[in-house]
């Protein structure tokens, strides 16, 4: 009965008309959609993938053992079987620090009120809030944005309408009902999104072709749907986590709330396949919450690269096809053989299951958990686990001999880590706390806040633009080489955030709210 209970869990056995325990495969699109997905660009041949990743694996344990033999690894080396690696130093130049404090004292003082009416006229981003009934704009845009300041800053509409002298809680209340909905706000950061990136000064910090992610927890009260997602790591406080993908060019395109007690690494593809932004993206940072063997299958299986920063790197074990093969130097380094049969016997499943994921009729996280979840897995779990390990291991190769892999890495997890610290700045209100009792709530709250920092980045984004232009006719050095190392989330010195001590209460002249 054990055995059975585990066959039902993994899908090995499955029950007809069960929405729990029916055959998940059925839900996969068929082979012949497979086939004209344009992501999947491996061979529908296994033994032609096959065929392809021996010969790059051959080649690459050739050229680790070689390094390792002459202590060419960059910062590392492997002696007696045993992985040792040295803390990546830092790579940025000295005047890149007198340019960054010199561009934003540059920046001109604005108050957060304000910021937002700019970036509306610029881009015009409150069209994206349509009337859930009849589809027209919201015509009171100061009620709109009086709306998703509120959300941003975590106040609620209740503490905003005792800010403002413009509209009373029942009007924005009623605002937020009819207008405010999560594809109007995904809408809204795509505009901000997209005029941010054609913005000149964004050219210095990337095309928009890689991104990174990473979770970034909130605390929540003791009540409602997170009172019981306590995760040791953030301490004793139950709360969730805001699951945020950033372009190279610091745009946060991507965000969704996820427990904070679960893996991160099922929902990295949820922002690069179910997002537009996302499926331009080519290479994918992400740091150890990421990793997961079935995420480097189907990154590899749909085109994209992924690079995450393994913390624990030299415990991790490299699997082949051919152990007997492998250099006297990397021995020790050898976890297992490769199942080249089971890879062979579930392909077809195998391109069903990462063409599914493309089409979105489930999100990729829905069917990764699903593979990941139980102990006893099914063959079309254990067959994407292999080819992972596959993945992993020429990954983990690159790695070690490519030192600008590990800069790119660090460089878009660094993003992640300045974009935690802004919205940390930003929720002002209720201690920091989501008190949202309901998903839906918690949902709105995150977005809001990713809708505001990324209206932010784009104000940020303009002016340093404008303060670059000034360096210049001023006879200053303004390198492309030092602009690919400033940032439009970092904060003026002495006076705080990038908009003034003032922005974050405003004052009852202000034209929004306080």
């Amino acid at each position: 009965m054990s055995h059975l209970r585990d066959a039902f869990r993994s899908g090995d056995i499955w029950l007809a008309h069960s929405r729990r325990y029916g055959d998940f495969k059925q839900a996969l699109v068929p082979i012949e959609a497979a086939k004209v997905t344009p992501r999947l660009t491996v061979p529908f041949n296994p033994e032609e993938w096959l065929n392809e990743r021996k010969a790059r694996m051959a080649d690459g344990l050739r050229r680790l053992a070689v390094a390792a033999k002459a202590g060419a690894i960059p910062g590392g080396s492997i002696e007696n079987g045993i992985l040792k690696l040295d803390r990546l130093t830092a790579d940025v130049p000295a005047e890149a620090d007198e340019l960054v404090l010199d561009l934003y004292r540059r920046l001109p003082d604005v108050r957060i009120t304000d910021m937002l009416l700019e970036v509306k006229r610029a881009t015009g981003f409150t069209d994206a809030f349509t009337h859930l009934r009849t589809g027209a704009p919201c015509k009171d845009k100061i009620g709109l944005l009086n709306i998703l300041l509120a959300e941003g800053l975590n106040l609620g509409l209740s503490k905003m309408a005792e800010a403002t002298t413009t509209h009373d809680y029942f009007q924005l209340s009623r605002f937020s009902r009819w207008h405010i909905e999560s594809d109007a706000i995904n809408r809204a950061l795509a505009m901000v999104i997209e005029a941010q990136s054609a913005l000149p000064m964004a050219r210095f910090w990337g095309a928009g072709t890689t991104a990174s992610s990473d979770g970034q927890f909130f605390p929540a009260a003791r009540h409602g749907e997170a009172m019981n997602l306590i995760n040791a790591k953030y301490g004793n406080e139950p709360g969730l986590k805001a699951y945020t993908h950033v372009s190279d060019q610091f745009a946060p395109f991507a965000t969704q709330n996820i427990p904070a007690t679960v893996s991160e690494a099922p929902y990295i593809l949820d922002g690069l396949l179910m997002n537009e932004t996302g499926k331009n993206i080519r290479e994918q940072y992400a740091d150890t919450g990421g990793f997961m063997d079935h995420v480097f299958a189907v990154t590899s299986l749909l085109n994209y690269r992924f690079i995450p920063r393994i913390r624990d790197l030299p415990s991790k074990r490299l699997y082949v096809f051919d152990p007997g093969s492998v250099p006297k130097e990397l021995k020790g380094l050898i976890g297992g053989k490769v199942r080249e049969g089971t890879i062979m016997a579930n392909w077809p499943d195998i391109l069903r299951s990462a063409a599914t994921m493309v089409a979105g009729i489930m999100p990729p996280s829905q069917l990764l958990k699903k593979f990941a979840s139980h102990p006893r897995q099914h063959d079309l779990a254990i067959a994407l686990r292999e080819i992972g390990r596959v993945e992993r291991t020429l990954f983990i190769i690159d790695w070690l001999l490519d030192a600008d892999m590990q800069r790119r890495a660090q460089i878009g997890l660094n993003k992640d880590d300045s974009h935690h610290a802004l919205k940390n700045a930003l929720r002002i209100g209720r201690q920091g706390e989501i008190r949202d009792r309901t998903a839906e709530g918690q949902h709105y709250r995150m977005a809001g806040l990713n809708l505001l920092a990324a209206i932010i980045i784009y104000w940020n984004t303009d002016q340093l633009g404008k303060a670059v232009a000034q360096r210049k006719r001023a006879g200053l050095d303004c390198s492309p080489h030092l602009l690919a190392h400033i940032s439009p989330l970092g904060s003026r010195p002495l006076d705080g955030h990038i908009f003034s001590s003032q922005a974050s209460t405003g004052g009852k002249n202000s034209e929004i709210a306080a």
